[in-house]
């Protein structure tokens, strides 16, 4: 790698802009349909009263200057337009000058919305869009050599993102040192996908190399990133494969497709067209960027390398947090995945009755979900790497029955009086010509089926009920205990 410019890296260049522009796309669909239903001006948790009680220091947007529907609608429209535009190559279009606030408004957009959005907002995986989305800005385009420090700059990224998840297991639950945390993650996860239920019928041995091969990838490949090419290029490759085994194996929007895109990073783009005879031979030798530019690039370097302390001084603690942002601007945060593994599974079913009273004769009927388990019969869908926050929500939510969410007797309330808002965001409503007068929420232990039950019942599921996690709540007033 030349210091300034590395005209090999220009298909690492190619798939970051575009893969990352796919991304902010989704993200921004994401929040068209269903940011206005969670956190809108009638919202389950209404951003207009966040907004109020949350300094703008600690959260800062451009609705701080007003926020409405309508206005969110603008904001996530354009950013989605923009997306679009930016996947189908705009930055290549314009001067070098303008590439920077063509990639500087999606972000700026998406931090608008992220700060906003309170509990629905907080994943990983939105700051790690925001911080690969702000290094984006410093990439360039086709008139100039791809900027190495920018290059370096996700190398570092995805280096955090892969040894946090590592160290943050390693660490944590006692069953990933013992190798035996797969026996029930596949299960236990927060959004199974199609093939979730065969990756955990797996012999055991299986899952025991499953994990093994996990801390390999997450504890010592991330280092070869930073060696020469080709060793780079393989380690790259080596993540890129993992995260493939996880999108196989389950639902988690769009983390693993993010950190493939970073990977690539530290691909040798003249290797790999040699490597695959399909793609096209690189181009012809681009210019180092201008000394503006270059200036940007090592302004943008120096505010890693001062913001990193803290998530390198994470990485080294022996108390390591995941997921931790440290900014409001979403900047070099430290990121983990899957510390604990639970070992059953809960989930929280809704279920309304149009009986006058919710007595034992009630008949009651079930509201389905778009990704969460329910209907034991369904095969789960994949989703990833769109994001159904809801239905992740209702996940977290189960994991705490004895504390129900604030959030959920609103959710409650809004199907009581059949708000199609909410409705348009479940895969079923079982009362579609009239609100049920009662609903209720309880918990549910589900586990896979076994082979045999799979063959003799056709169910992907069994469950047994646990308790109640809400009682019976109606528009009118609450039945005696």
């Amino acid at each position: 790698m030349d210091w300034i410019g590395t005209p090999d890296a220009w298909l690492s260049r190619l798939v970051l802009q575009r893969g990352l522009a796919l991304v902010y796309l989704l993200a921004f669909l994401s929040a068209v349909r269903e940011f206005r239903v969670l956190a809108g001006e009638h919202g389950l948790t209404p951003a207009p009263a966040f907004l109020r009680r949350v300094p703008s220091r600690r959260a800062p947007s451009l609705f701080r200057l007003h926020y409405s529907d309508r206005l969110f609608d603008a904001v996530a429209w354009l950013g989605a337009v923009l997306s679009a535009a930016l996947a189908a190559g705009l930055g290549d279009l314009v001067p070098l000058w303008a590439t920077l606030p063509l990639w500087a408004v999606p972000w700026l957009l998406y931090l608008s919305i992220v700060n906003i959005g309170q509990v629905w907002y907080a994943f990983g995986w939105e700051s790690l869009l925001l911080e690969a989305g702000f290094l984006a800005i410093f990439l360039g385009n086709d008139d100039i050599a791809p900027p190495t420090f920018t290059l370096y700059l996700f190398v570092w990224l995805v280096f955090r993102v892969e040894l946090g998840a590592g160290l943050i297991k390693w660490r944590g639950d006692p069953c990933w040192r013992k190798l035996t945390c797969l026996n029930y993650h596949h299960e236990t996860q927060p959004m199974p996908g199609p093939l979730s239920w065969f990756f955990h019928r797996l012999p055991r041995p299986l899952h025991r190399v499953e994990a093994a091969a996990n801390h390999v990838a997450q504890l010592i490949v991330p280092f070869g990133l930073f060696l020469p090419r080709p060793l780079a290029t393989w380690a790259a490759a080596v993540v890129i494969v993992t995260q493939l085994w996880l999108v196989a194996s389950g639902n988690f929007a769009w983390l693993n497709w993010l950190t493939m895109l970073l990977a690539f990073a530290a691909v040798d783009g003249a290797l790999l067209a040699r490597l695959v005879p399909p793609l096209p031979s690189p181009p012809d030798g681009r210019p180092n960027a201008p000394a503006w530019f270059t200036a940007l690039v090592l302004a943008a370097t120096a505010l890693v390398a001062v913001l990193s302390h803290r998530p390198v001084r994470n990485l080294l603690s022996s108390r390591q947090q995941m997921n931790r942002i440290y900014n409001p601007l979403h900047l070099v945060n430290s990121y983990g995945a899957f510390g604990s593994v639970t070992r059953e599974r809960h989930e929280i079913v809704l279920e309304g009755t149009s009986a006058p009273e919710p007595n034992g004769g009630a008949e009651w009927r079930e509201y389905e979900f778009h990704g969460k388990p329910g209907d034991v019969r369904r095969l789960p869908r994949q989703f990833a790497p769109f994001h159904l926050r809801l239905d992740w929500l209702m996940w977290f939510a189960a994991l705490m029955p004895r504390s129900p969410r604030s959030w959920v007797p609103p959710l409650v309330d809004r199907l009581l009086t059949g708000d199609r808002r909410v409705l348009r965001l479940l895969r079923a409503n079982p009362f579609p010509d009239a609100p049920p007068a009662w609903i209720r929420a309880r918990v549910y232990r589900y586990r896979f089926t076994t082979r045999h039950e799979r063959h003799t019942t056709g169910a992907w599921w069994h469950r047994d009920p646990v308790a109640d996690y809400l009682p019976p709540r109606s528009l009118g007033p609450t039945p005696p205990a």
